[in-house]
């Protein structure tokens, strides 16, 4: 599932979901890359 994530005030990453983490943020990856960050709204 390929989902959006705000990394910081003016980047948004999108890519696959690979999961959450306890602080409610969720990481996603891109090609061979992870990013943490809080889930944009659908």
């Amino acid at each position: 599932m390929i989902r959006t994530i705000s990394v910081g005030s003016y980047i948004s990453v999108q890519g696959l979901f690979e999961g959450s983490t306890a602080d409610g943020n969720i990481v996603v990856r891109v090609g061979n890359r992870t990013y943490e960050g809080k889930p944009v709204a659908r």
